[in-house]
């Protein structure tokens, strides 16, 4: 689960070959703050528990040793659908962009969580500490693009992040979604991370959406609905791009100051060369 929206703008990245990105180039900075965040504190221990939690008290419970572990045959499934170079937006932990290196595949991940990138960056991922709503390198070029892990909620606004995935993308570009497996479910909640401890994070706003409600949202911004699918008590939907909006133009993100632990705004690291998309 991760990226969301940040202000500040950052340089153009030049593309490179493929393998242009080192684990030396996409490592992210210092960020000291980040260590009493409950959410980073559970990345690096690949440990739960850690939830959700609205201000009524309900809880979501988050499958923090799934994300930190290999990928799973659901994963694999999701991975064999791809196309062409792949951007996974909120990487988290990096099991997915680990899992498309070995692969021999081009891809890379982002996340605005400072313990995110660098678990991503250590098992060998290139990663770079970055807002989906923020400049990226091969905007408009990337051949498929993830939401998984319940990140189609980033930010709260499926509209906002729907128009932003369609800049990112190449014409006809692939977007592969995981939904939640309620399918009438369409909400908006404000949230924080919480641990077993009682420690929070910053509260921030989330959308869960079921696959009906993700494909009403889609048309109404210029998707195609190509796939739905179950696997291991998960739900997906992919997703293809109608026409091409210039990935020059500047996304606008959610109205929020406030998102989710590993989708704060950061200084992000400096572009460095990825993958041509």
């Amino acid at each position: 689960m991760a990226a969301a929206h940040m202000t500040h703008k950052a340089s153009p990245a030049a593309l490179g070959s493929p393998g242009a990105a080192s684990r030396s180039q996409v490592a992210p900075s210092d960020n000291a703050p980040w260590s009493a965040d409950p959410y980073a504190r559970a990345l690096r221990t690949g440990q739960g528990p850690l939830f959700l939690r609205r201000p009524d008290g309900w809880l979501l419970p988050l499958e923090v040793e799934r994300w930190c572990a290999d990928a799973d045959a659901a994963d694999l499934e999701v991975l064999r659908r791809c196309e062409g170079a792949v951007l996974d937006v909120g990487c988290g932990p990096g099991r997915l962009v680990a899992a498309l290196g070995r692969q021999g595949r081009r891809v890379l991940g982002i996340d605005v969580s400072e313990a995110a990138v660098t678990r991503t960056v250590r098992l060998g991922g290139p990663a770079l500490r970055r807002s989906v709503f923020d400049p990226l390198p091969g905007e408009g070029r990337w051949g498929t693009a993830l939401l998984i892990d319940g990140n189609i909620g980033i930010g709260g606004d499926p509209a906002a992040l729907l128009d932003r995935m369609a800049q990112l993308l190449a014409p006809g570009g692939l977007l592969i979604a995981e939904t939640v497996p309620a399918p009438d479910l369409d909400e908006r909640v404000q949230v924080h991370v919480t641990d077993a401890r009682g420690a929070t994070g910053t509260a921030f706003p989330w959308a869960r959406l079921g696959t009906p409600a993700l494909l009403r949202h889609a048309e109404r911004a210029g998707w195609r609905a190509v796939g739905q699918w179950t696997a291991g008590g998960r739900c997906f939907a992919a997703l293809r791009s109608r026409s091409h909006r210039s990935a020059s133009s500047t996304a606008e993100p959610p109205k929020s100051t406030a998102v989710i632990s590993s989708q704060r705004a950061r200084k992000p690291s400096a572009d460095r060369p990825v993958p041509r998309a």
